[in-house]
């Protein structure tokens, strides 16, 4: 395990004086946040799936706390995308691009909550605060994240 503390560099300029990468910061969050809602959804039918072989809306409304029209019309968007497939009054089930997106976020979310927990967070807290994080984190950063805490490639 990794315990040294890095320094930024004596060449670190603060993200406040360089409006570009300041730009690209805010635009980087605003892409995260666009593709965020999708990946929370596929997320969680596939959840529901395994646990009682189906996703229906109203469990879905009540798992993120919404009401039952915004599902309906997150779960336009999400088949529109390609990523489930219903039928009207039915279950919500995964396309095969919606599993395998839903994978990489599960992957994603158990490696944040790993890490975090490594830094001697305890699980409850690591598990919400994975849900922000996951979205947000780079690739780069996942890797680091998984180096630290010799997760398996």
């Amino acid at each position: 395990m990794n315990t040294r503390s890095p320094q930024p560099s004596e060449n670190f300029t603060p993200i406040t004086n360089n409006p570009e990468a300041q730009a690209d910061g805010f635009a980087h969050v605003r892409n995260a946040h666009e593709s965020e809602i999708a990946e929370d959804y596929v997320e969680l039918i596939a959840e529901l799936i395994d646990l009682h072989g189906e996703a229906r809306p109203v469990d879905i409304a009540e798992r993120l706390g919404v009401k039952a029209p915004t599902v309906t019309k997150n779960i336009s968007r999400l088949k529109a995308a390609g990523l489930v497939h219903r039928e009207k009054y039915r279950s919500v089930f995964l396309t095969d691009k919606g599993r395998t997106l839903a994978e990489v976020c599960r992957e994603r979310h158990r490696i944040v909550v790993a890490f975090l927990m490594s830094l001697g967070i305890d699980e409850a807290t690591a598990v919400r605060d994975a849900e922000g994080i996951e979205h947000h984190v780079s690739d780069a950063t996942l890797a680091a994240f998984k180096n630290q805490i010799d997760w398996p490639v």
